[in-house]
């Protein structure tokens, strides 16, 4: 199949041009018989990604430097290299940027201090992954090509200028522990207003609102209908409420409505 074929599957022009990006990536290998890769893709693009790759039928690994981060490099090989060979050159495509915090600011900084952080020296967010937040600092993953520029540079910002910098190996990242909060709700009806309502704990009128400003995604995909039905294990992102994942329907009320069962991310 060719990159046309391929192209005419999707119908928004965002996910045409990554895929397009994509297969790019896919010809230089094939045609220089060397590795290629993307930059980090979050769940909704690696979701597309990954049907256009494997129309390619290419050799590739998606991975973020540890085992179910949210975001993931296309990292896509030659036939004359294996899995296990890329795995022990990791460090070729990605690493880790450590920020250390001295011991009067341990505590102090969430995710989206760091996020900013970095962001603020003018690195686009896809050349950067998943962010690790603990109370003495954080580690970043990086792109290989910016973790000499991000090491060098984050301690000119005032947050991180007492703080150590340094570039790790990814094997080295600290340990991540996907931590989840079970928790229950009723609503009216699986429609995907009444659930944000309850997720978001506001009114149904503001529910609507968060969906129809694109802040609120099914399975890492933007979604716009306030009428949309919820199923078992679809996962809801809303944008500044948090990600959750519908358990169970367990059933419903005397006053017919539905009890559900939802993992929180935490």
């Amino acid at each position: 199949m060719n990159k046309t074929e391929i192209l005419e599957k999707y119908s928004k022009q965002e996910d045409k041009l990554l895929i397009s990006k994509i297969l790019d990536k896919v010809d230089i290998c094939k045609r220089k018989n060397m590795v290629t890769c993307t930059d980090f893709l979050d769940m909704y693009q690696l979701k597309i990604a990954k049907v256009a790759l494997n129309l390619t039928k290419c050799n590739h690994i998606l991975y973020g430097g540890y085992e179910e981060a949210s975001r993931e490099m296309v990292i896509i090989y030659p036939e004359k290299l294996t899995e296990e060979m890329i795995f022990s050159n990791i460090n070729n495509y990605m690493q880790v940027v450590r920020i250390e915090l001295p011991k009067n600011l341990c505590g102090q900084y969430l995710h989206k201090d760091y996020l900013s952080g970095v962001m603020k020296l003018g690195i686009k967010r896809e050349k950067f992954g998943d962010i690790i937040v603990e109370e003495n600092g954080a580690d970043i993953v990086v792109n290989e090509e910016i973790a000499e520029y991000l090491e060098q540079n984050l301690k000119q910002l005032t947050r991180f200028s007492k703080s150590k910098v340094t570039i790790q190996k990814i094997e080295n990242i600290r340990k991540v522990e996907l931590k989840k909060e079970d928790i229950r709700i009723v609503v009216q009806s699986l429609r995907l207003d009444s659930i944000v309502a309850q997720l978001a704990n506001t009114s149904r009128t503001n529910a609507n609102e968060i969906i129809i400003q694109g802040r609120v995604f099914i399975n890492y995909e933007e979604q716009l209908k306030t009428d949309k039905q919820i199923k078992e294990k679809d996962i809801i992102v809303i944008r500044g409420k948090g990600k959750f994942e519908i358990d169970k329907i367990e059933g419903i009320t005397r006053k017919n409505k539905q009890i559900l069962t939802i993992k929180k991310y935490i």
